[in-house]
Formats: structure tokens, sequence, C-alpha cells
């Protein structure tokens, strides 16, 4: 039965306010049609406001984003069920969950604080409430306008709780899920054995991305060449990053299975065309094969811009390009030639995606970088004495400044240096072994 106390007026959700003041949907199938609660009090400045509910039914309806919490009566009808009159829940009435009603409120309002209504002696019930998902509950006997005033607003807090809890924790899972994803699309080089440098930066396009359509590698096959790849598939969203994930992990396959050049990039075309959404989704490509020697190199361009290189005592310019073939998945059987770039004895690569010359060179202007603008970028860090991991850096920052904030597209920059000084100072510190005593027949014995 209600408690015989003054009733507060019910409020439309119309004159519901956010902010410090609480709306309260109280649901009870009271015979009189009414509920009455106590006068609620408006501790610290923050009001509660009250609507009520004969039925889940009328609750569904007034069930809006400006109710905060919830309070239902236990003893309430469940849906679509039957109470003969004057039984209880506990009288074992056919059809009748004890908890069916609240887990229905609780189905429709996920995101609501709930109180359970019950009766003193119904501890159990009102416990086994708490467990299934309310924030806490409340008994009729004991109801007054002080405690249930406080009770609303724990129970706003605590779920406001739970939800940020719960976010935060999905917010981990899928930071450590895009992290996953992400050493995929961002490899360890295999350089292993290598007197080349390696540095690599990577920034999505997309917002709050960790993932994009660029995408790149290298690996040190077990002849000393070094391969060397970067890719752009087109498109920003989940689908491209996927597949720029499964090209580059193609590409190492393959590369390490001895493919290289054009029969290397035809296949990968082939991946391409089995994997992508739509015949419409390309992928541009740049691979750089470099002897052991690190003196030569073979290039091959399929619909990418061209590397930039930059040798010892001369200004940084971009390997040639006019041999280039077609981005990967435009057209079929095609062909894309190998061309043999001279590097010299030090040098330093650089590999990028066309996200790094497409920004714009002012914030108001529609003008773009380029490749030219590129170059005269790279020059001027060059001559201040960047490399390295420093100069990628610096590169993508001064892009960014330019476009006058993030970039939309993806940016991946590699950069492969060779400093022919260092490797002779390596050489020459290198322990050499010591000849062994001679033998009485004059031969040198090996060392022990």
């Amino acid at each position: 039965m209600p408690v015989p106390v003054p009733r507060q007026r019910a409020v439309s959700a119309a004159e519901s306010t956010h902010g410090p003041d609480l709306t309260l949907l109280v649901i009870s199938d009271d015979p009189a049609g009414t509920f009455t609660v106590p006068e609620l009090s408006a501790e610290g400045g923050t009001r509660v406001r009250v609507r009520t509910a004969r039925n889940l039914t009328e609750a569904e309806r007034l069930l809006t984003d400006h109710v905060d919490c919830v309070l239902v009566d236990l003893d309430l009808v469940p849906p679509g069920g039957t109470r003969p009159a004057g039984s209880r829940p506990d009288d074992g009435a056919e059809g009748h969950d004890e908890l069916i009603t609240l887990q229905h409120v609780l189905r429709i309002a996920p995101r609501h604080a709930v109180l359970a209504l019950t009766a003193a002696d119904d501890a159990e019930r009102a416990a086994e409430a708490v467990r299934v998902g309310a924030q806490d509950y409340l008994f009729r006997g004991e109801l007054d306008g002080r405690l249930l005033s406080r009770a609303v607003r724990y129970a706003v807090e605590r779920k406001r709780a739970d939800i940020a809890q719960h976010q935060l924790t999905e917010s981990r899972l899928r930071a450590q899920e895009n992290a996953r994803l992400e050493r995929g699309l961002l490899p360890t080089p295999l350089l292993e054995g290598s007197d080349l440098s390696f540095a690599a930066r990577y920034r999505p396009g997309r917002s709050r991305a960790l993932l994009g359509g660029d995408f790149y590698d290298t690996v040190r096959t077990p002849d000393g060449t070094v391969h060397a790849m970067i890719g752009d598939v087109c498109g920003h969203g989940p689908d491209e990053a996927a597949l720029g994930v499964e090209l580059r992990i193609a590409w190492r396959a393959l590369t390490m299975a001895g493919l290289c050049g054009d029969q290397l990039l035809a296949t990968l075309q082939e991946v391409l065309e089995h994997e992508r959404q739509s015949e419409e989704i390309f992928a541009t490509l740049c691979t750089v094969d470099i002897a052991p020697d690190g003196r030569n190199a073979g290039l091959c361009l399929a619909g990418h811009p061209a590397p930039l290189i930059a040798r010892q005592g001369r200004a940084a310019h971009l390997l040639p390009y006019e041999d280039g073939g077609p981005a990967l998945g435009l057209l079929p059987r095609a062909r894309w030639p190998r061309r043999q770039v001279q590097l010299g004895g030090s040098w330093s690569l650089m590999m990028y995606t066309d996200g790094l010359i497409e920004g714009r060179v002012s914030a108001e202007g529609s003008q773009r970088l380029g490749q030219d603008g590129m170059v005269a970028m790279v020059n001027g860090q060059l001559d201040s004495g960047l490399g390295g991991e420093d100069l990628l850096e610096a590169s993508v920052t001064r892009v960014r400044e330019l476009n006058g904030g993030e970039l939309t597209d993806d940016v991946a920059v590699l950069l492969l240096e060779r400093d022919e000084a260092r490797i002779r100072r390596r050489g020459r510190s290198a322990p050499r072994s010591r000849p062994g005593p001679a033998s009485p027949s004059g031969a040198q014995r090996p060392p022990l």
C-alpha cells in the first residue's frame, strides 16, 4: 500500500530541466491511480521533480532523457502478467517472476539510475534487486522525504560513475585493440646485419584514429639486399586500413620468398583485387631494393610519388619517375618497370605518401605544398643539420603548421640513410684476430 503522505505534484517532461535539478519517475500501480511520495527537500539547491506512471506502458512513454532516476515498485504487475486480487509476489501466483518488472525497467532504461521499492519484510528480494542492476532499494514503511531525496541523488551519482567506468573500460579495450592493429600496420623493420639506419613517422587522417590507408615496411633478405616499400590505399576508413595491412603483410611474405619488381607488384595487384570491397578501390605503391653494398638500388613506382634522395654535398632532389606504372587495381595485366638508380656512398632516401605533399601552404589559401615545396622544405632542414628521426619529425610538423592544423589525409614517411664514413670507422674499430704461434713446420696454427 502507498504511504499516506502529501502528494508531490507530478512534473511533465517539458517542465523538467537539466543542471542541478533532478527528475524522478515513479512507477506504481496504486489502485487509486496515483502514487504519493513524501515532499522532497531541495538539499544543496538541488530540487527533485516527480513524474508518475501507473504501468510500464505509460512509463516507457514518460521515460525521456530528462528523467534522471526511476523508482519502480517491485509489486507492480509484470508486463503481460496478472496478479489475483490480494495476492503478493511471493504467494506463488502463476506466471509471476519476482523481479521480472525490475528487469523490464532495466532493459528500457539502461542509462538511467533505478531504485527498487518493496516492503520492509522483503529484504532478501531488495538485495537481489541490487544484484540484478538497481542502484539501491527503499522500504515503503521507512520512506520519508529526506531519505528519498538522498537515495535519488546517490543513485544518480552512482549510475553516472558506473557509466563513466564502463566507458573508460571500453576506451581502454578499444585502445588495446587499436594498438594491436597498429602493430600490424606499423611493423618493426627487419634490418639486422644492415649498415643502413631507419626512421619512420605515421599520422592517420581520421579523427581519433590510429589506423589509416597508408602502409610501409622494410626487410633485409638473406643475400644482404634491403627492400623498402610504402603505399597508400585510396580512402580513409577502417576497411582501407585493413586492406593496407593485408597488402603490407603480402609484400613482406612475397619479398622474403624472393619476388621483386614487376612480378611482385603483379601478385600484389591480384591480392588487392580479391580483398577490396569494390572495384573502385586502388592503391599506390613505391618499392626500392637496395644492393648489399648500399651504392645502387632498383626502383618501382605504381602510381606513387617518387622518393627524395639527398647525397652528401648535394641538394636533395626527386628520383626519376617517368617510367612508373599505374596504381594497383586500375588496369588488368599492367606492368611496372624497374629502374636502376645510383645512390653513392653516403645518402638519405625519403619515401612518403601524398598526404605529406597535399597539405595547404597557408590556412586561408588553396595552394598545395606539392613535391617542389616539399623538396625545398627538406633542403632547408638538411642545411640546418637535421637528419634521421629529427628530420622526419620536423618535416611532418612543418607540413602541419603550413596547413594551419591537422592534415585531412593520412601521412606516412620512411627514411633510410647510409653514412659511409661511419661504416669505415666502425670497420677500423672492429677487433682483428691475431695470428697463432708458428708450428714447427713453419705453418701458423689457427687461433685458439
